[in-house]
């Protein structure tokens, strides 16, 4: 055990883990079928389904990857956050109709309705790739803490990790992951207010002080920043002023490098995508007692998590302020990434090392929070799109609802083993930060799916066919460029293409688009009839109530 985990903290930590497994144990109890596992049944007030999607959406990528960013670089990388209230109005507006007209489960059931059911199953696979991904990532991250916690190798921080968050999600369904994010959001707010509270009570010159500095040294700048990691370590200020360089970021549009309105287009797409094809967003659509409570819950979700996601990014800049002011080895390895430390590392390093006993144990406990939030809902959804795209769908049809439910916990039993797998593997990855290498994971892994929704909400032509053309397209397109990326070829002919990786996931969609868009438009025009397309579009809807 680290020495800095002191008893006080042991009982706190103990005291979280306690609860959550009992939680789980209690909703366990509650499920009779799948309508319970999959979406409690349909009766969560808004304000509770809110602050789900905050636990969800904020994870431990948030509380680790967003601080360890910030301490590391500046703010580029939280630039795409500042667009999720520009998707909530067009997502409340216009998606979710299509996803609360009927008792949705799946939000790949309207795919089916709209283009077939091929490309219904196209998009759960795609779903279920970059869950798996997804739930790597974090629990890597989870990872870090227990590491910093126990000196345990991370081979068993990992295991041990994963082993508690699958066992009340698998026990517990959607209830238990609701009702337990809500408590970890609360917690991981408080948790990490605990810390800036600390660092501004230490600085002589309190909350100016980490703004004067901060802004002397470019950290809130939208810029890329090198590290210069030959620098040796100095018990002084001047260590850290010899670390970091700036290159600011250009605000015209570019494939080819970040720019500030690249960035914010980014993350548009992104918030699109998760709030039209995002299965995690949209079983918290049909878990929710009416669209109204459904409006309420995006809105909360939005109002509490940009706040959120900014300010752990200036927790990040904060902490680079407070070990410039009281310079640490360890803190300026971390940030030069000497001797293998991670960014990411940053935040449960100043807990244990900084934090009172009992505060740094609530801190770790929001942390732990932070992580659970996001894999027990990833989870979750895994088992649902598996079950009800997939084997309820087209592999074992008419089965008692008993059946199902066994095979839900099942499949969440073995994405919780393929989540172990993905996290040994980041584990041996070489990263600049885990935010950095986070975002182009999941720009290669969209598969274009907000592309096909886009064309399905906003136009009334294309069919199966003309999506297939756009798969072969897309998937020809992600092919090609992770090889030039991972240097599988030379590619000198083709160049101009080797666009940022952070724009993949983009252009992706676009070619999704534009090629089932023509494709669908040539077929229509050429079989000159037209599918009925009731309440299959948004300029096709009959005002049907919602329910």
């Amino acid at each position: 055990m680290n020495a800095n985990f002191r008893p006080l903290d042991l009982i706190v930590v103990g005291l979280y883990f306690g609860g959550i497994t009992l939680a789980g144990i209690y909703f366990a109890k509650k499920n009779k079928d799948t309508e319970d596992y999959f979406v409690g049944g349909r009766n969560f007030p808004g304000w509770v389904v809110g602050l789900s999607m905050v636990g969800t959406s904020i994870s431990s990528i948030s509380f680790m990857a967003y601080p360890g960013d910030a301490y590391k670089t500046a703010w580029l990388r939280v630039m795409p956050c500042f667009m999720l209230p520009f998707a909530i109005v067009i997502a409340s507006r216009w998606f979710l109709p299509f996803f609360r007209r009927g008792k949705v489960t799946s939000a790949y059931e309207y795919l089916e309705k709209r283009f077939g059911p091929k490309t219904r199953v196209y998009a759960a696979i795609i779903f279920i790739i970059g869950q798996m991904m997804r739930l790597g990532t974090v629990l890597f991250l989870l990872s870090l803490l227990i590491h910093e916690l126990t000196g345990l190798p991370s081979l068993w921080c990992i295991l041990l990790g994963g082993a508690f968050v699958s066992f009340y999600t698998v026990a517990g369904g959607i209830e238990a992951v609701v009702w337990t994010d809500v408590v970890q959001t609360v917690v991981l707010v408080l948790g990490g207010l605990l810390c800036l509270f600390y660092i501004v009570h230490q600085l002589p010159g309190g909350l100016a002080e980490i703004f004067r500095v901060a802004v002397a040294d470019g950290k809130f700048r939208a810029a890329e920043v090198a590290v210069n990691s030959n620098v040796a370590f100095q018990a002084e200020e001047t260590a850290f002023d010899q670390v970091l360089s700036f290159e600011p970021v250009r605000w015209t549009p570019s494939l080819w490098r970040k720019t500030g309105l690249m960035m914010l287009l980014l993350g548009f797409c992104t918030w699109i995508g998760e709030y039209s094809c995002n299965q995690n967003v949209i079983q918290r659509y049909c878990a929710s007692k009416s669209p109204r409570e459904a409006r309420k819950a995006m809105w909360i979700c939005c109002a509490s998590s940009v706040p959120i996601w900014t300010y752990f990014m200036f927790l990040g800049t904060a902490m680079y302020v407070f070990f410039k002011q009281f310079p640490d080895e360890t803190a300026f390895q971390i940030l030069v990434g000497a001797n293998g430390k991670e960014a990411e590392q940053i935040l449960p390093y100043f807990v244990l090392k900084c934090l009172p006993p009992g505060i740094s144990g609530l801190v770790i406990a929001a942390v732990l929070a932070a992580a659970m939030s996001s894999l027990d809902s990833s989870i979750n959804a895994i088992s649902t799109i598996s079950v009800v795209d997939i084997y309820r769908r087209h592999l074992a049809k008419g089965r008692d609802e008993h059946h199902y439910l066994l095979v839900a916990r099942a499949v969440a039993i073995v994405a919780s083993v393929l989540m172990l797998v993905i996290a040994v593997w980041f584990d041996s990855l070489e990263k600049k930060t885990f935010q950095d290498t986070g975002i182009i994971i999941a720009a290669f892994l969209g598969g274009g799916l907000l592309g096909i929704y886009m064309l399905g909400f906003f136009t009334t032509w294309g069919d199966g066919r003309a999506i297939l053309w756009g798969i072969i397209l897309t998937t020809a397109f992600t092919i090609w460029k992770g090889g030039v990326t991972l240097e599988w070829w030379d590619a000198p002919s083709s160049a101009w293409l080797n666009t940022d990786n952070y724009y993949t996931g983009f252009l992706a969609n676009v070619i999704m688009f534009l090629s089932g868009f023509f494709v669908g438009g040539l077929a229509s025009k050429l079989e000159g009839k037209q599918r009925d397309m009731t309440n299959l579009t948004i300029w096709t809807q009959d005002g049907t109530p919602l329910d």
